[in-house]
């Protein structure tokens, strides 16, 4: 624990150091839970940590859907995320990169208040037809709990949940 402490403590120093971040620190750390949606019912872990000097916020995702119902041959999906801040447009950007192929670019639509979701948006989506946009909203439930909803909307229409997910921060092991 202490080795981790030592070697994550820089990048997040430097990020806290920079207020522009504050909206986001709350999801620095190992994260687990449960989704359900459209691949069915699985279990996910997440990381998050400042990378780069802590000018980036990096996101390893794995859900793991059992085979079910409305899966039948389950599936394991992996993503890796980076967050950046475009001081240009004083906008969060989201990059994610899928293991189906999918790169998904996002802007912050809103910088969260106390108690409101995180939203973003799609500016475009490689790998897909035209058209197709995302919606990633992160609603905190406290400082060890969030959900994450990510919707789809085919070209002219709405938005559709394609799934929902509840994480809560994994505690370290105790001595």
């Amino acid at each position: 624990m202490r080795l981790l402490t030592a070697l994550c403590l820089p990048a997040l120093l430097a990020a806290q150091s920079n207020p522009v971040w504050k909206p986001l620190e709350f999801l620095v750390g190992s994260w687990e839970g449960l989704s359900q949606g459209r691949p069915g019912d699985g279990k996910v872990e997440r990381t998050y940590q400042f990378v780069l000097n802590g000018r980036f916020l990096q996101a390893r995702n794995r859900s793991v859907y059992a085979p079910q119902p409305r899966n039948a041959k389950g599936e394991v999906h992996e993503d890796w995320s980076m967050i950046s801040y475009d001081g240009g447009r004083k906008r969060f950007v989201f990059r994610q990169f899928h293991v189906e192929g999918f790169v998904n670019q996002y802007v912050v639509e809103n910088l969260p208040e106390d108690g409101k979701p995180l939203v973003f948006l799609s500016e475009g989506i490689e790998n897909i037809p035209p058209g197709w946009r995302a919606r990633e909203t992160y609603r905190v439930l406290g400082p060890d709990e969030f959900t994450e909803t990510f919707e789809l909307a085919a070209p002219g229409g709405a938005f559709e949940v394609y799934s929902e997910s509840r994480f809560k921060r994994k505690k370290p092991p105790e001595r």
